[in-house]
């Protein structure tokens, strides 16, 4: 799958040391405490947490941490975090899109655009390069769930818009509105999901070349290693050759 997800998958296989999945496991706590903040600590009566808690689980985040982060929220202790978003674009002309939660607007907007600019590229201005995506609801699933021609039939009648299957597993989208409904109704049928949220999903991919993918590669992860970020969204696609490369 092109774009964000598919070199998010390296990352992943490249396995985390201590401090790293620390650093992992602090920032799903912020947006599980950000989120039963904002609504109700009952993950069943509030989709973004449900999700935030699913996202949390899929990194085998301790349950006494998640449980932790909840009661954070309910005890009135919680910092007060801003949720940004910044967006930009990379080597290439690729396009970023940067969500962060934070308490400290100035020290994180010099972060990024620090990020940005080593790696020769820019910060814009909110909306530059927001239009050339959509903002959808994601429901994925692991492979073995069921076939494609199944998914797809029961994501067509929970509601979504579309499907993309292959051998890494299934990714549903949907309107950002209708996240909720098609979420639970997919999981009655097939367990639990290992990820729900709301993305931006591209509309169109930029392919670079080798050299410029991996210059992005190091921004994207430059830029997710900082402690207020909670995700990066990008347009463009990795050659097999270069996912060969990343992972070895």
């Amino acid at each position: 799958m092109a774009g964000h997800s598919q070199f998010k998958n390296i990352m992943h296989r490249k396995g985390r040391v201590d401090a790293v999945r620390s650093k992992v496991f602090s920032k799903l706590a912020r947006e599980i405490t950000v989120a039963a903040k904002l609504g109700t600590p009952d993950p069943s009566m509030n989709p973004r947490l449900r999700a935030a808690i699913l996202a949390a689980r899929a990194e085998n985040m301790p349950k006494d941490n998640i449980e932790r982060a909840i009661k954070k929220a309910v005890g009135g202790d919680a910092e007060n975090y801003e949720e940004i978003r910044y967006e930009g674009y990379g080597p290439g002309g690729a396009a970023l899109i940067v969500e962060a939660q934070t308490d400290n607007r100035n020290r994180t907007a010099s972060d990024v655009r620090s990020a940005f600019t080593k790696s020769g590229g820019s910060l814009a201005e909110t909306g530059a390069v927001s239009f050339m995506f959509d903002r959808v609801g994601l429901v994925a699933f692991d492979a073995k769930v069921a076939d494609a021609d199944t998914m797809l039939e029961a994501a067509i009648e929970a509601g979504a818009d579309d499907v993309k299957s292959d051998e890494s597993g299934h990714e549903v989208t949907c309107d950002q509105g209708a996240l909720g409904e098609v979420s639970k109704t997919l999981e009655a049928r097939f367990g639990e999901p290992r990820r729900t949220a709301l993305i931006w999903r591209a509309q169109n991919t930029v392919d670079v070349d080798d050299e410029t993918a991996e210059k992005l590669i190091r921004l994207v992860e430059t830029i997710e290693d900082q402690d207020d970020v909670q995700n990066v969204f990008v347009n463009f696609a990795v050659s097999d050759a270069m996912l060969a490369k990343m992972q070895g």
